[in-house]
């Protein structure tokens, strides 16, 4: 049972990654090729605030993804070791960093196979690369630098203590990395929207 505590990381992001990036590639790419995306612009509010709230289904799904695995966790083994603490905000930060991931994709591209193909080709390296399953240090050095661009890599350290009390690096550092790649690619997202609908 104590081989479940292990895995429990890597399901939790998965969860969460796949949850949120898949619903927001699906549903923007849909809204924007019947153009009822360019009408929700016309809105008479903020673009922030717009997309805060176009992305608050996506980011609420992928939080509920993400609990899944570990309610099913305890029905099989002890949770009682587990730092709520740390991982509690640590699902809340992936889901927000890969909310608006699928939100920058999904403005990115035209079609929603352009979007899921785009966002398998993110999704499915980082799942190998940031030490969900085996530790980044077992990588191949050459494909270690990798791994630090990408937030994963800091929400996996982050879900490893929280479940395991193993961590590489610095909490402090995970959670600030974490929040810079949200606002980041928030901010990108925007960028890309004002660029190509917004003369």
């Amino acid at each position: 049972m104590e081989n479940i505590l292990s895995f429990l990381p890597g399901l939790v992001a998965i969860s969460v990654l796949f949850g949120t990036t898949s619903l927001l590639a699906v549903t923007i790419t849909f809204e924007k090729k019947g153009r009822s995306f360019e009408r929700l612009l016309l809105a008479p509010i903020s673009l922030e605030l717009l997309m805060l709230a176009k992305t608050t289904g996506a980011l609420i799904f992928g939080i509920v993804n993400g609990f899944v695995p570990v309610i099913m966790a305890s029905f099989l083994t002890d949770l009682s070791n587990v730092n709520w603490i740390t991982l509690i905000p640590a699902i809340l930060l992936i889901a927000i960093s890969y909310t608006f991931l699928g939100l920058l994709v999904a403005v990115s591209v035209r079609e929603v196979f352009e979007a899921q193909t785009f966002s398998n080709f993110i999704r499915f390296p980082m799942i190998f690369l940031c030490g969900l399953f085996f530790p980044i240090d077992q990588l191949p050095v050459f494909l270690r630098p990798l791994s630090y661009v990408m937030p994963l890599t800091y929400g996996a350290d982050i879900l490893h203590f929280s479940f395991n009390l193993v961590r590489q690096m610095s909490l402090a550092l995970d959670f600030l990395v974490l929040a810079t790649f949200c606002i980041t690619l928030f901010l990108g997202s925007l960028w890309i929207i004002r660029r190509n609908w917004i003369l």
